[in-house]
């Protein structure tokens, strides 16, 4: 029995430490301040949009209203199975549209689809977004100053703009939490700050060399890895929001992801062979990654370490009671390992958001979502090279 506790034990101890870690880190994040730039540069914002007529027109029409001179930038609408009216509404605005052109929809082909069609030459940074964002209207001035002082590659703050369900308190939640691990934990440690798939600024050169080989639907994953093997740091901007629609219900959620699964499955099938190089090379950063893509999902961790603090607690009970000895101490350090798990859950959470009735009812829904994305390991075959849509714009009604 004591063998087959610290097999369990001690890989979770790594994976726990590893996200207290970062934790703990993102709390003396602080958010870089650029001096105000001496270049204006030609910005092409990608907005790819796959059956999203419920939201892509307000999203296009909000970030019409940036602060930035209109004709340094220019919005490119990549419209894939959308309806008529909807790319006849979007043609009345002051963007490109470009009606996609291949029969596997996925947001790699919409990417690369759209730098074939622009003059690349044109512009000196590319911006990502979903069809469902929106920003403030410093936005593009805000990448510009940090472009200007030789930033390659960005990362704005992705957070939740709607907070009407259970499901979507949770989204959001865990939308923070992420963004303390990956992007303002790691930029403490000066680590590289991982991207979220939109809200993302790149060097237009660089973007438009590599985009060719992205071929999953784990775009941003793919673009984390080249960035990381060239060596080239992202900056996380925390004070620049990205206003995301968060999932609302539970079907939803679960499909969402099952393919963010499937797609850190195969960015680790991909990375693992260069592991050995990256440690050579000493490049920490990539090695970092690599390690992260190892971490199982949140939430199946967090139930994984409960679960077994309740089963060995039991045990180790039984035991004592059965042998008259101090068997129970075995669960101390299952207990000690709960503890570290939710104070790395809790330490990432803007203060105030989390201690709210909303909050305490949305986590409720935990354990059943667990079970889900648990069920989910088993039903990733071809998750990671199509398009799951996710619905965006419901009418919004709380359960």
């Amino acid at each position: 029995m004591n063998i087959i506790d610290w097999v369990l034990y001690i890989p979770l101890t790594l994976c726990v430490c590893y996200l207290l870690l970062y934790a703990i880190a993102s709390k003396f994040y602080r958010a870089p301040q650029y001096p105000e730039a001496r270049t204006l540069r030609h910005i092409a914002v990608l907005f790819p949009a796959y059956k999203e007529d419920r939201v892509i027109l307000s999203s296009v029409r909000s970030f019409l209203e940036q602060d930035y001179p209109k004709e340094l930038f220019d919005l490119v609408v990549i419209s894939d199975q959308m309806q008529p009216e909807t790319n006849e509404a979007l043609r009345t605005l002051p963007i490109r549209l470009l009606m996609a052109d291949y029969t596997e929809s996925s947001k790699a082909k919409a990417l690369a689809m759209a730098m074939n069609n622009i003059d690349t030459d044109l512009y000196d940074i590319v911006v990502i977004m979903d069809a469902d964002n929106v920003t403030v209207p410093e936005f593009l001035s805000c990448i510009n100053r940090a472009f200007d002082s030789g930033v390659r590659s960005i990362q704005a703050h992705r957070t939740g703009k709607n907070l009407n369900t259970d499901i979507s308190i949770l989204d959001s939640a865990s939308e923070e939490i992420n963004n303390g691990f990956f992007r303002s934990g790691h930029n403490a440690l000066g680590l590289s700050a991982g991207l979220s798939g939109s809200g993302m600024a790149f060097d237009a050169k660089w973007f438009q060399q590599n985009v060719q080989y992205l071929q999953t639907a784990g775009e941003d994953k793919e673009l984390e890895s080249m960035l990381l093997q060239q060596r080239i740091h992202t900056v996380y901007l925390n004070d620049l929001p990205v206003f995301d629609e968060k999932t609302q219900k539970k079907e939803a959620i679960s499909n969402q992801r099952k393919r963010w699964i499937a797609a850190q499955f195969g960015a680790l099938r991909a990375s693992l062979p260069h592991l050995p190089k990256a440690l050579l090379q000493g490049n920490i950063d990539y090695c970092d990654k690599i390690f992260q893509w190892m971490l199982p999902p949140r939430l199946i961790q967090l139930a994984g370490v409960f679960g077994l603090t309740f089963v060995f607690t039991v045990i180790g009970l039984v035991m004592s009671l059965r042998n008259g000895g101090n068997e129970w101490t075995m669960a101390i350090k299952w207990w000690i390992l709960s503890v570290a798990q939710v104070s790395a859950m809790i330490l990432p959470v803007p203060g105030g958001q989390l201690f709210t009735k909303e909050v305490g009812k949305a986590i409720m829904k935990v354990p059943m979502l667990a079970v889900t994305m648990t069920g989910n390991l088993f039903k990733l075959k071809g998750a990671n090279k199509k398009f799951i849509h996710t619905e965006h714009g419901e009418h919004h009604s709380h359960s």
